[in-house]
């Protein structure tokens, strides 16, 4: 593993384990012949929202409707629930359309997929959490559309529902009728579409925002770079054994996924390559602090400390400025703890040889890291606060007084 705090000269795409993300890209060049749709254009991602949802959950919400769906949505959890009864007819008709996989879902794929998550489920957790769950702190847009709307006034709540989304894609009946992840999905798009009516109405977020209408496709491709490409590069940087099946089937639950949230075929990478030469479009370059963010950063910080008690408060600290960079945790202003540190920088590459079995040696400081991995592990067993299920409900409002 590249040891950040002695490598000053590398870039923060290099930092990150993301290919060529050293300047910024002047505009959208990816081409869609690099997508599962495999046709040849170039499409600006940021100009696309979602055009099937949008006006119809506007409509709900002007008309007062979104509590009494999100009442009737209580009973809807498993894929394989019926679609709940007594919803508006527009909606209904809506999810009996979407709320299905794509036609090139691949079963086999999202089985391996599930297997990989499982074998993988103590690195999976841990960067989600501490790595892409703190990125999306420093992604100028996403920290401000969370700050100020509903979520951003209760983060324990709102990072409860985004711990639910992981946990439900990371877990073996995943796609499966007795799992999450469907249902997950079509409330998380509804949401987004909520969002993106209810978040121009506050002045504040606009006297911050760049863009008009928030949440477009691009926007949702930033957060797949920040969680699936960011962990797949990090697990093939530490070495983690990854067969290339394997490799296929978790970037396949992703690209479900993306389709699932509405984001356009024409735009989900067909392959990794694919995926890290787009990420150099819609990640790295448009990363950055603001003020809003350092706020989410040290709360979402001290979710942790409240499962453990603050006993790895220094070591979490510290290993998100490992997973990331030193560079963005000082935007984010995190303290340093150089103790724990250098318990990272030589217990982690130890520990994980441990737990793969390549090193019959239990490292210095096994016990710290291990807690931090389990409190980690436990925000998204319980789903932030239920063992059971996080409800998603749709917002009907911002942030108050925003």
């Amino acid at each position: 593993m590249q040891n950040l705090s002695r490598r000053g000269v590398l870039t923060l795409g290099a930092a990150l384990g993301l290919a060529g993300a050293a300047a910024p890209a002047n505009a959208w060049a990816w081409s869609s012949a690099g997508s599962i749709a495999g046709t040849d254009t170039v499409t600006d991602p940021w100009a696309v929202w979602d055009d099937a949802t949008d006006p119809l959950v506007a409509s709900l919400l002007d008309n007062g409707q979104i509590p009494a769906v999100n009442t009737a949505f209580q009973s809807w959890v498993n894929n394989g629930d019926p679609l709940p009864a007594g919803l508006p007819g527009a909606l209904t008709t809506y999810l009996q359309d979407v709320n299905r996989l794509p036609s090139w879902a691949d079963p086999v794929k999202l089985a391996a997929a599930a297997k990989f998550n499982k074998r993988m489920s103590l690195y999976l957790f841990l960067l989600y959490g501490l790595g892409s769950g703190i990125m999306s702190t420093v992604i100028p847009r996403e920290a401000r559309n969370v700050y100020y709307s509903a979520g951003g006034a209760d983060m324990k709540s709102r990072a409860a529902k985004t711990f639910t989304y992981g946990y439900d894609l990371s877990a073996e009946n995943a796609f499966l009728p007795s799992g999450h992840f469907v249902t997950t999905s079509n409330k998380t798009r509804l949401t987004h579409a909520a969002v993106r009516h209810l978040l121009p109405k506050s002045a504040k977020w606009r006297s911050v925002t760049d863009n008009p209408i928030p949440i477009s496709n691009g926007d949702i491709l930033i957060t797949f770079h920040s969680l699936g490409t960011f962990v797949h590069r990090k697990l093939k940087s530490w070495g983690i054994r990854m067969s290339a099946a394997e490799e296929a089937a978790y970037l396949h639950q992703w690209q479900v996924g993306l389709h699932l949230l509405g984001v356009r075929d024409e735009f989900i990478p067909a392959t990794w390559a694919a995926a890290d030469d787009q990420s150099n479009y819609v990640l790295t370059p448009l990363l950055g602090p603001t003020p809003e963010g350092i706020d989410l950063a040290n709360i979402l910080l001290g979710l942790v400390a409240q499962v453990d008690g603050g006993l790895t408060r220094g070591i979490q600290r510290e290993f998100a400025r490992y997973v990331l960079s030193d560079k963005i945790g000082d935007w984010l202003r995190l303290p340093r703890d150089f103790v724990a540190r250098g318990l990272i920088e030589v217990g982690w590459p130890a520990y994980v040889a441990f737990q793969e079995g390549l090193s019959p040696i239990v490292p210095a400081g096994f016990d710290v890291i291990d807690k931090l991995v389990r409190g980690i592990a436990m925000l998204f067993l319980n789903n932030g606060t239920s063992a059971t299920y996080t409800p998603i409900t749709i917002p009907t409002g911002n942030r108050p007084g925003a």
